[in-house]
Parts: structure tokens; sequence; C-alpha cells
């Protein structure tokens, strides 16, 4: 029977979002029960309104003011004469209702009352959706709260989000779709469902979130909080193989879906799986499609990776172009990358150093606090010893204005190690300066200008080390 499981009220605030407020709840009270009775006693006779109208405004009456006044005991039997005897009478029995039954959870002295209570409110909720509908909505409160009494009771979480979902799609609250992602974690770690369970929920939640990110800014207090939970109980389970095995099919059968191939690269990316044939066949799909900046950013790495050294510095050029048009100053990050890449890359790979030498000197004049690409400028000065001298002397030379560059990258770099290393480099190659005898023996003294030729064609000062 109802009425031996129905008691009071709680007041314990959920810890999730969405729950209701006392302030709603008395504030939706005190502007509608006077309302609500009058509106009562005009309606036809109906069998959703029980037997006898003046029973139910009276008990309407007293349940309400006692309600007003936080005396919980004293509401609870007109209350329960309103739920069992006028039901569909006003909303408000049922968002009063979830609160004494809440109440008296909290005040229950065992394990077997606050069973009891939970059954209770269950029934309430279950009662509203029959009389007032909004059966979405509903069930994502009804699993708020059972998920705050009794988490354990994890097949009925389950059964309660994944319809809350399934009714209310892209407009799903924060706290459903975190208790329903919790759940399923609960149920794989328990080996009652299947764990690729977890990336398809993960994927779904993700696709809700957004959307309310990009499409409700003042729910981001709840979809924020919500987006970072999830995503840290994601993280064990976000493997390579999962990932592969989770998206492969589907990507073979829609290879120009854009919003698949977006959500195949994310994933694969934020999971470090950059390195399977997925990731990479998805990356030039999605360029193809959507040839913008960031795509191209990736595929330049990826043809880097797969050491496809010029065509990975034709996507970085791109990108760079892309990034410059698109808005440089939000971008200036991934365009130093690009430029740092391809001047690596030119050197290190290609051993183009006249090539290298330009694309890192615009890499330090997008970040002139960065120090590294001088850093490189002067590696590959020092790397040209052979190459720029005739003789021992001339190729001495050289070490002057390696370590030229890199006493500028130890005063323009902000990061200690790239200082560390840069000053680290200078002191190195300063060993291989010439000596003052070999100086003087070709006409030069200390302290004057010289220009060393060859590819660098830069003037220094002689110095003898």
């Amino acid at each position: 029977m109802k009425a031996m499981k129905l008691f009071a009220l709680t007041a314990v605030a959920l810890f999730l979002s969405a729950g209701i407020s006392f302030a709603e709840t008395n504030s939706a009270y005190a502007g509608s029960e006077a309302a609500d009775m009058s509106v009562y006693l005009e309606q036809d006779r109906d069998d959703r309104y029980g037997e006898d109208s003046v029973q139910c405004v009276r008990n309407w009456s007293l349940y309400a003011e006692y309600y007003r006044q936080r005396n919980y005991e004293m509401a609870y039997e007109p209350w329960k004469y309103m739920f069992e005897d006028c039901p569909a009478a006003t909303v408000n029995i049922y968002i009063h209702g979830a609160n004494m039954m809440k109440y008296f959870y909290q005040e229950a002295e065992s394990a077997e009352e606050q069973e009891a209570w939970v059954d209770s409110l269950m029934l309430v909720y279950d009662q509203r959706i029959e009389y007032f509908g909004e059966k979405g909505r509903v069930l994502g409160r009804k699993a708020a709260d059972l998920y705050q009494l009794q988490p354990n009771r994890v097949d009925e979480l389950i059964d309660m989000t994944e319809e809350s979902v399934e009714l209310r799609g892209m407009q799903t609250s924060a706290d459903v779709l975190l208790i329903n992602f919790q759940s399923v974690i609960r149920m794989v770690e328990a080996g009652t469902m299947d764990p690729s369970e977890i990336i398809s929920r993960y994927e779904r939640a993700m696709e809700i979130i957004e959307y309310n990110l990009e499409n409700n800014p003042e729910e981001e207090r709840y979809y924020r909080p919500a987006k970072n939970n999830i995503e840290r109980m994601f993280e064990p389970y976000a493997t390579c193989d999962a990932l592969v095995g989770m998206f492969e099919d589907r990507y073979a059968e829609n290879p120009d879906d854009l919003e698949l191939l977006e959500r195949i690269t994310e994933m694969l990316d934020n999971s470090g799986c950059t390195d399977t044939e997925l990731f990479y066949n998805a990356t030039r799909s999605l360029y193809a499609l959507q040839p913008d900046a960031e795509s191209a950013f990736l595929m330049g790495r990826l043809e880097r990776e797969r050491e496809n050294h010029e065509s990975a510095i034709d996507y970085f050029e791109q990108a760079i172009e892309l990034y410059v048009d698109d808005c440089p100053d939000e971008n200036q990050d991934r365009i130093f990358r690009s430029y740092w890449i391809i001047a690596e890359t030119s050197y290190r790979q290609l051993n183009r150093m006249a090539r290298a030498r330009t694309y890192a000197k615009e890499a330090h004049e997008v970040n002139p606090t960065d120090g590294r690409p001088l850093i490189l400028i002067g590696e590959m000065y020092a790397a040209s010893s052979d190459r720029c001298g005739d003789d021992d002397f001339t190729r001495s030379t050289v070490y002057w204005v390696a370590v030229d560059m890199f006493d500028e990258a130890a005063r323009a770099a902000e990061d200690p190690a790239v200082q560390e290393r840069a000053r680290q480099l200078a002191s190195t190659y300063r060993q291989y300066f010439p000596n003052n005898e070999d100086i003087f023996f070709h006409g030069f003294s200390e302290g004057e200008s010289y220009r060393v030729e060859c590819w660098i064609n830069r003037s220094t000062t002689v110095r003898a080390r």
C-alpha cells in the first residue's frame, strides 16, 4: 500500500546541480497554491480529483500551511490525503512530497526505514509523471535523488537515466549524463556490461555537453564540471585499441561524414592515438573535406611522423597561411610551432640549412622570448665550420657567429632551461675559437669586425679563446 510507505521532507540539498531548491519550491508554492485551490473548485468532477472535493480543499489548505511552516510531521497526513485522493490537483503535491520523503530519509533510525522512504520517493516521482507528464525531465530528477540517497541501486539508475536521455536528447541535464556515465562504469567493472558501452556513452555525453556549452552558455556552470568529471572517469578506458575498434567500421562506411571525422580525430588525438592508421586516414579525409588550418597542422604532424618530410613542410606552410588569415593573435602558438617544426625538419632531416634558418627567424619573430630558434641557428652555424672554411683558421672563425647566436638566445629566452642550454653551448664552442697567435698570424686583431662568408654571410667580432 502506498499509504504505508509515504512519510515526509528533507532539509538536505542535493549536491547535483539541477535539483529543486527550497527557494524554488516555496516560491512556486506561495505564488500558485491559492490560485490552484480556486481552479480546483471550479473544475468539473473527475475521478482524478477524488470523491470529496471539499475534503481535498480542506487537506490541501492544512498541508500547505504546515509545509510553509516546515512542520513536516503535521503536514504529512493531509499531504498523504492529497497524494492518494486528489492526485491531479497541483504539481506541488509532488515537489513538496519529494522534499518530505528526503527529509524523513535523513531522520530515519534504521536502514529498513531509509529503504522505505526511498521507495516512497520513487512512487512520488512515478505518480507525478502519470498526472503531470514531462517524463524525461522528471526521470532525471528521480535518478538524481536516488543517486544521492542510494547510489548502489545501479540497475535502476541506468534504466532511469537511459530513458531520460532518450526522451530529452540534447536537453538532457548535466547531472543525468554524469550519473549515467558513472553507473555504466560501475556495471562494466562489475562484469555485467560490455566495456564498449563506456565509449559509446562517453561519445553521447560529450555530444550533448558540447551542444549545451555552445548553445546554452548560461548552463555552463553545470555542463563544464560534468564534462571535466566524465573525461576524468573515461581516461582509464580510452585505450587506442578500444577507440579504433569503435570507429574503424564507422569510418569505412562513412569516410565523408564530417561530424564523424571530427569526432574520430578529436578522440584519438586526446587519447594519444595519433600513430594509428585510423587517425592518419581520418585526418586526411578531414583535410580533404575541410582544409582549414587545424587539419593542415595535423596533417603536417602526421607526415613528419611518417618521415614524409617535404610533404609535412607543405602542410605546415599551408597551416601558417591559414592561421594568419584567420586570426594571427589567437593562433600565435600554432604559427610558432609550425615555423619551428619546419626549421627543425629542414635542418635535422633534410640538411637544408639556409631554409631552416629562414624559418627559425620567422619563429623567433613570432615568439622572441622562446630562444630555441636562435639556438638552432647557432647549431647550424657550428655544424658548418668544415664547409665554410678553407683552413683551420677560417673554419674556427665560424664558431664566432655560432656563439653570437647562443649568447643572443640566452638573453632572449624566458625559460631557465633554454637559457642554461644556450650558455652551455656558448661555453663549449668558445673552446674552438682561434688563439691569439693564429689571429695575429692571419693579420687580425681582437675586437675588429670579421665577416664569415659561405651561406652564413654574417659579420661578427674577432675573439681569441
